[in-house]
């Protein structure tokens, strides 16, 4: 079975990889941001835990 190709842009480069390549850079910017989100929120949430509990050792 043959494959049907298109033929190249006469600049040699071709359509799909700078779309591929922008949403590759788009997902990495979104997972890192995602990342960074949830590591101060884990963050924030153990230091006011922690505040939390000496507060309530100092209530007692």
């Amino acid at each position: 079975m043959q494959t049907i190709r298109r033929p190249e842009p006469p600049d040699g480069s071709s359509e799909n990889p700078p779309v591929r390549n922008w949403l590759a850079r788009r997902r990495h910017a979104l997972l890192s941001s995602a990342l960074r989100g949830a590591a101060y929120a884990t963050g924030a949430g153990t230091v006011g835990l922690a505040f939390w509990l000496i507060q309530q050792r100092l209530q007692s």
